[in-house]
Order: C-alpha cells, then structure tokens, then sequence
C-alpha cells in the first residue's frame, strides 16, 4: 500500500489491522503520532482551515527534508496544531526550526515579502512562503503554499516548490499559484522553468502554463502583471466555478455554499477585491445564479 494512502487512511480512521501495521512502520509513525496527541491540547478554530492544513504539510515535509508529500485530507484536531504559530498578518517560526521563516498572508489580506537577496514576493490572500535564511545566497528556494508573485533579483537559480510542480529561474517576474487541484503559473518578464511529473516546461514572458486536474492548458497573456496585484481583481480564464468561490471566500473570509449548482463548468471572468457586492454579482450573473446572505459569515448561491 503507498505511503500516501496509508496517511490518508489513518487520518480518517479507515486502517484495518493490516494497514495499521504498516502504518506503524513508516518512519515518519512516531512524528504523526505525536503531532496527533499535542493537538488535542488546542481548541482555537480561528483560521482558514484549508491553509492551515498545508501549512501543517509543509513543516512536517521540512522536518523530513524530503519532497512534500501528495495533498492529505485533514482532520480537525490535527489542524489545530497550527493555531500555535499564527501571530498577526506575518508569522515566523525562526526559533523554533533554526534559520527557517515562514510568512503568511491572513484571508481577505496580502502582504508583501522582501527577501535575502532583494527578491521580493507578494502573497496572495490565505497563502504562505516558507525560507531558509542562513544558506540563502547558495540555496535561493522557497516553498510556496496559496498563490504569489515574485519579482527576483537576478543571481543563483531560484526555486519556488509547490506540492503540484516547481518553478525555477535566474532573474524574472511571474505569479504562481497552487491549491489542491490546481496549478498554474505565469511569466511576465524573462523565462521560467515550469517541472512537473518529470517534464520540464519553458514559458517566456505572456505565457501561461495551468494544470486543472489532470488536464494541462497552456494559453497567453496580455498583463504586465498579475490582476489581483496591479487591478485589484481577481481574474479566471476557463476555470472551474468551484475554484472562482474558493478564492472568493478566501479575499472576503466568507463561506459559501452552493446548492443545484455545477461547480465543474468554466468561468471566465474576474470580480473586484474590494467590493463584495459587486463581486457577488460579477460571479452569480453570468451563471444565472442568485444568492442569499444568511449572515455576516455566510452565502447561499442557487439557480436562478
């Protein structure tokens, strides 16, 4: 049985006798284990659960110091461990992995990071970049969690590692972004280099490179920059209605629920950072949907 799967199954409470065992032999049982039981110590439920999952991924990854491991399916007591490192807007976590610092933007924030080397990345809402200071001038890495833009100052090959790919350049401008099922990146100045399931990809400045699924698309752009960081918008093209109220819910920390609505159709669009109402309306009236406010927290799209 894959490891991945075995992760999984444990943090569902599926493993039969078999699958426990093998579970138990991984060498990463004892880290799992115990991360499981300090959870339970915490009850704070303030934050973005989908984000503080990755975040969650990605440490135990860097202790590991190994390749990030598939997207898990989470539980709740797990992901209350990572309410031990949120502290404001940006979070750091140098004292206690060494010389390693994590920055996170909150939901409905963005924030802007300035690098060892003058680089500088601005994270989108609910996203996350994680460093290595000490050994930056040789090592210019940094794993990516959400959606960013990087502008990056020319030097040593830098390296932006997702869970879906990886991006490497000398010195450009271009916008990653990664959730679950999703994966695209866009050169806006220079060339990347887009590695993904082994193949390696480059994309000169107006390129897009887009994984939805299993399916790649690859298409063009006529920005300079990103929309959500230059407009204010946030800016679909052919993309699955599910992700445009994810990122919805992400720029106005609001959940919506969806009922008789085909998440998997396509949408092409954008719809203001700024503006709820307006944004509302902008991803509800091509659809011929409408929506209901059933408080401050949450909305309800329907048909029409």
């Amino acid at each position: 049985m894959q490891k991945e799967i075995l992760i999984q199954k444990w943090l569902d409470g599926e493993l039969d006798d078999a699958g426990l065992k093998a579970f138990k032999a991984l060498p990463e049982y004892e880290s799992y284990t115990k991360l499981s039981e300090k959870a339970k110590l915490f009850e704070d439920t303030s934050y973005d659960v989908d984000f503080e999952y990755g975040k969650l991924n990605a440490i135990i990854n860097e202790r590991r110091q190994e390749t990030p491991v598939k997207t898990l399916n989470w539980i709740k007591p797990l992901l209350r461990v990572a309410a031990i490192f949120i502290i404001g807007l940006a979070v750091y976590y140098a004292p206690l992995y060494g010389n390693t610092t994590t920055v996170k933007a909150l939901a409905s924030n963005h924030t802007t990071v300035e690098l060892p080397d003058n680089s500088s990345v601005k994270l989108n809402a609910s996203s996350s970049i994680q460093y290595k200071k000490g050994n930056w001038k040789n090592n210019r890495e940094v794993n990516l969690v959400g959606e960013a833009y990087f502008k990056v100052a020319k030097g040593s090959q830098f390296d932006v590692v997702t869970w879906l790919g990886k991006v490497s350049v000398l010195g450009t401008q271009f916008n990653v972004k990664q959730r679950v099922n999703y994966f695209e990146v866009t050169c806006y100045e220079g060339l990347v280099s887009v590695s993904f399931k082994g193949k390696e990809i480059k994309l000169p400045a107006g390129k897009t490179f887009k994984v939805i699924g299993n399916e790649i698309v690859e298409s063009e752009t006529k920005d300079s920059l990103p929309s959500w960081t230059g407009k204010k918008m946030s800016s679909f093209k052919s993309v699955p209605y599910g992700e445009v109220i994810k990122e919805f819910e992400r720029q106005y920390n609001i959940k919506v629920e969806t009922k008789d609505v085909d998440t998997t159709q396509l949408f092409t669009g954008s719809f203001a950072l700024n503006d709820k109402e307006l944004a509302l309306k902008a991803i509800t009236l091509p659809l011929q949907l409408k929506y209901i406010k059933e408080n401050k927290t949450k909305i309800v799209l329907t048909k029409e």
